[in-house]
Protein backbone atom coordinates (compact mmCIF):
# COMPACT_ATOMS: atom_id res chain seq x y z
CA UNK A 1 0.00 0.00 0.00
CA UNK A 2 3.07 2.41 0.77
CA UNK A 3 4.85 1.46 -2.57
CA UNK A 4 1.40 1.89 -4.42
CA UNK A 5 1.64 5.86 -2.52
CA UNK A 6 5.09 6.21 -3.45
CA UNK A 7 4.41 5.73 -6.72
CA UNK A 8 1.91 8.13 -7.01
CA UNK A 9 3.67 11.09 -5.06
CA UNK A 10 6.87 10.37 -7.05
CA UNK A 11 4.58 10.80 -10.40
CA UNK A 12 3.21 14.22 -8.90
CA UNK A 13 7.32 15.07 -8.69
CA UNK A 14 7.74 14.14 -12.11
CA UNK A 15 4.58 16.24 -13.67
CA UNK A 16 5.68 19.00 -10.97
CA UNK A 17 9.74 18.83 -12.34
CA UNK A 18 8.35 19.26 -16.21
CA UNK A 19 5.75 22.40 -15.10
CA UNK A 20 8.92 23.85 -13.25
CA UNK A 21 11.08 23.72 -16.01
CA UNK A 22 8.92 26.81 -17.37
CA UNK A 23 8.54 28.15 -14.01
CA UNK A 24 11.16 29.95 -11.93
CA UNK A 25 10.19 29.28 -8.69
CA UNK A 26 10.50 25.37 -9.26
CA UNK A 27 13.72 24.02 -10.37
CA UNK A 28 12.03 21.37 -12.98
CA UNK A 29 14.87 19.06 -13.36
CA UNK A 30 15.41 18.52 -9.61
CA UNK A 31 11.74 18.43 -8.64
CA UNK A 32 11.56 15.48 -10.96
CA UNK A 33 14.68 13.81 -9.80
CA UNK A 34 13.03 13.93 -6.16
CA UNK A 35 10.45 12.22 -8.24
CA UNK A 36 12.77 9.32 -9.07
CA UNK A 37 14.37 9.49 -5.57
CA UNK A 38 10.65 8.63 -4.42
CA UNK A 39 10.53 5.76 -7.03
CA UNK A 40 13.81 4.35 -5.57
CA UNK A 41 12.49 4.53 -1.80
CA UNK A 42 9.79 2.21 -2.61
CA UNK A 43 10.57 -1.39 -1.50
CA UNK A 44 9.58 -2.59 -4.78
CA UNK A 45 12.29 -0.53 -7.14
CA UNK A 46 16.01 -1.85 -6.10
CA UNK A 47 18.13 1.30 -4.55
CA UNK A 48 20.36 2.58 -7.10
CA UNK A 49 22.64 4.91 -5.76
CA UNK A 50 24.78 5.32 -8.87
CA UNK A 51 22.05 6.08 -10.92
CA UNK A 52 20.39 8.58 -8.81
CA UNK A 53 23.63 10.24 -7.75
CA UNK A 54 24.49 10.54 -11.30
CA UNK A 55 20.51 12.14 -12.11
CA UNK A 56 21.26 14.36 -9.08
CA UNK A 57 24.20 15.93 -10.60
CA UNK A 58 23.09 16.29 -14.29
CA UNK A 59 19.83 18.34 -12.32
CA UNK A 60 21.69 20.35 -9.84
CA UNK A 61 24.10 21.05 -12.80
CA UNK A 62 20.96 22.32 -15.16
CA UNK A 63 19.88 24.70 -11.99
CA UNK A 64 23.09 25.92 -11.75
CA UNK A 65 23.45 26.73 -15.83
CA UNK A 66 19.95 27.89 -15.57
CA UNK A 67 21.01 30.87 -13.97
CA UNK A 68 23.92 31.64 -15.94
CA UNK A 69 22.96 31.08 -19.72
CA UNK A 70 20.09 33.97 -19.92
CA UNK A 71 22.85 35.88 -18.46
CA UNK A 72 24.74 35.15 -21.01
CA UNK A 73 22.47 35.09 -23.64
CA UNK A 74 21.87 39.02 -22.01
CA UNK A 75 25.41 40.19 -21.93
CA UNK A 76 26.29 38.67 -25.44
CA UNK A 77 23.79 41.23 -26.52
CA UNK A 78 24.62 44.15 -24.60
CA UNK A 79 22.33 43.85 -21.38
CA UNK A 80 22.17 44.53 -18.40
CA UNK A 81 21.07 42.90 -15.03
CA UNK A 82 17.78 44.72 -15.33
CA UNK A 83 17.21 42.73 -18.94
CA UNK A 84 17.70 39.51 -16.44
CA UNK A 85 15.51 40.35 -14.24
CA UNK A 86 12.37 41.75 -16.49
CA UNK A 87 12.94 38.23 -18.44
CA UNK A 88 11.46 36.17 -15.06
CA UNK A 89 9.12 39.07 -13.57
CA UNK A 90 7.77 39.62 -17.37
CA UNK A 91 7.46 35.02 -17.43
CA UNK A 92 5.44 35.32 -14.01
CA UNK A 93 3.46 38.57 -15.25
CA UNK A 94 3.28 36.83 -18.81
CA UNK A 95 2.00 33.64 -17.35
CA UNK A 96 -0.68 34.74 -14.81
CA UNK A 97 -2.17 37.22 -17.61
CA UNK A 98 -1.95 35.60 -20.93
CA UNK A 99 -1.16 31.64 -19.76
CA UNK A 100 0.84 29.62 -21.98
CA UNK A 101 1.57 32.01 -24.30
CA UNK A 102 3.02 34.60 -21.81
CA UNK A 103 5.88 31.98 -21.54
CA UNK A 104 6.83 33.66 -24.73
CA UNK A 105 5.44 37.23 -24.81
CA UNK A 106 6.33 37.56 -20.80
CA UNK A 107 10.10 37.32 -21.01
CA UNK A 108 10.98 39.22 -24.23
CA UNK A 109 8.87 42.39 -23.05
CA UNK A 110 9.53 41.83 -19.32
CA UNK A 111 13.84 42.23 -20.45
CA UNK A 112 12.65 45.02 -22.87
CA UNK A 113 11.59 46.88 -20.07
CA UNK A 114 14.04 46.20 -17.45
CA UNK A 115 16.43 47.33 -20.18
CA UNK A 116 14.67 51.04 -20.79
CA UNK A 117 14.26 51.47 -17.24
CA UNK A 118 18.02 51.03 -17.25
CA UNK A 119 18.67 52.95 -20.34
CA UNK A 120 15.41 54.86 -21.41
CA UNK A 121 17.54 56.98 -24.32
CA UNK A 122 18.56 53.75 -26.00
CA UNK A 123 16.03 51.49 -27.25
CA UNK A 124 17.84 49.85 -29.95
CA UNK A 125 20.17 48.58 -27.29
CA UNK A 126 17.12 47.94 -25.22
CA UNK A 127 15.59 45.80 -28.08
CA UNK A 128 18.91 43.75 -28.84
CA UNK A 129 19.20 42.88 -25.06
CA UNK A 130 15.70 41.76 -24.89
CA UNK A 131 16.20 39.57 -27.51
CA UNK A 132 19.42 37.97 -25.99
CA UNK A 133 17.85 37.30 -23.33
CA UNK A 134 14.73 35.69 -24.45
CA UNK A 135 16.90 33.71 -26.33
CA UNK A 136 19.61 32.66 -23.30
CA UNK A 137 15.56 32.40 -21.91
CA UNK A 138 14.27 29.92 -24.25
CA UNK A 139 17.50 27.89 -24.67
CA UNK A 140 17.84 27.20 -20.64
CA UNK A 141 13.94 26.68 -20.93
CA UNK A 142 14.15 24.13 -23.72
CA UNK A 143 17.45 22.14 -21.71
CA UNK A 144 15.52 22.10 -18.54
CA UNK A 145 12.35 20.53 -20.22
CA UNK A 146 14.53 17.93 -21.91
CA UNK A 147 16.08 17.11 -18.76
CA UNK A 148 12.37 16.82 -17.19
CA UNK A 149 11.00 14.76 -20.03
CA UNK A 150 13.99 12.11 -19.48
CA UNK A 151 13.66 12.25 -16.09
CA UNK A 152 9.91 11.40 -16.65
CA UNK A 153 10.88 8.95 -19.73
CA UNK A 154 13.68 6.84 -16.45
CA UNK A 155 10.83 6.62 -14.27
CA UNK A 156 7.89 5.41 -16.40
CA UNK A 157 10.94 3.13 -18.08
CA UNK A 158 11.92 2.00 -14.30
CA UNK A 159 7.92 1.40 -13.14
CA UNK A 160 7.50 -0.36 -16.19
CA UNK A 161 10.07 -3.05 -14.97
CA UNK A 162 8.79 -3.46 -12.00
CA UNK A 163 4.98 -2.68 -12.60
CA UNK A 164 4.18 -6.52 -11.88
CA UNK A 165 5.83 -6.12 -8.34
CA UNK A 166 3.31 -2.94 -7.41
CA UNK A 167 -0.03 -4.49 -8.24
Amino acid sequence: MIDIFLLCLGLIFMILGLVGSFLPVLPGPITGWIGLLILHLTKVVPQDWTFLGITLFIAVLIWFLDYIIPAMGTKKYGGSKYGIWGTTIGLIIGLIFLGPLGIIIGPFFGAFIGEMLYDSKDSDRAIKAAFGSFIGFLFSTGIKFLVSLIYLGLYISIFWDYKSSFF
